[in-house]
């Protein structure tokens, strides 16, 4: 992995705690983490096979603790906090001279990102691993041409392949759908097979 940089941002007059890889170009992203109350963090291991799959694409990254989590300040607010962190977190790559930043979430930080409006940020691509439709519900989302693509395993019931297959298509019909057999939802020992999954997906 290349070396990252802590840097803080502000959220809501809240200070959030980042890591960012500087590199050349236009293109960047921010990548989510899990559940705060489950102990999801920017450290998580899927978290990181995002962070090195788009650097190897060479993309400019920035990944990030939810408010209340590590030294982010704040606390948990259920989705409409870590809303304004996303959002917090894309204006601050825009302030890199970044203008191509796609958005990258794993479990609920997947959910969170597809809170993200148009009007909220321009988004050009969007990539969700494991989004837990088991979990949360993702009725609010359909006819998003920014679902690039979405990583499920073959044996997570957090979030089942079959029925991410079945939600895919109101989401956006022509998001690629890559499921991993015998991976759970955390991918253990299978972040090998994410990571080349994600190096053909990331575009």
């Amino acid at each position: 992995m290349m070396k990252e940089e802590q840097i803080t941002f502000q959220s809501d007059g809240l200070r959030i705690e980042g890591l960012v890889s500087r590199q050349s170009g236009e293109r960047g992203v921010v990548i989510t983490h899990p559940h705060s109350l489950y102990g999801g963090t920017m450290y998580n291991q899927v978290v990181e096979t995002l962070v090195r799959a788009y650097q190897n694409k060479g993309l400019t990254t920035l990944r990030f603790n939810f408010r209340g989590v590590g030294e982010s300040e704040g606390r948990y607010s259920e989705g409409k906090g870590e809303k304004e962190d996303v959002i917090s977190a894309l204006r601050y790559l825009y302030g890199l001279e970044k203008s191509d930043i796609d958005l990258a979430g794993y479990s609920f930080g997947a959910w969170v990102n597809a809170h993200i409006t148009f009007s909220d940020f321009s988004v050009s691509g969007m990539i969700m691993v494991s989004p837990p439709v088991a979990f949360l519900d993702f009725s609010f989302l359909s006819s998003d041409q920014r679902i690039k693509a979405v990583v499920a395993g073959g044996r997570d019931d957090i979030a089942p392949a079959d029925q991410i297959s079945r939600l895919i298509s109101t989401w956006n019909p022509a998001a690629l759908l890559e499921v991993i057999d015998g991976a759970d939802h955390f991918y253990s020992g299978k972040t090998d097979i994410l990571e080349s999954a994600l190096s053909r997906l990331i575009r």
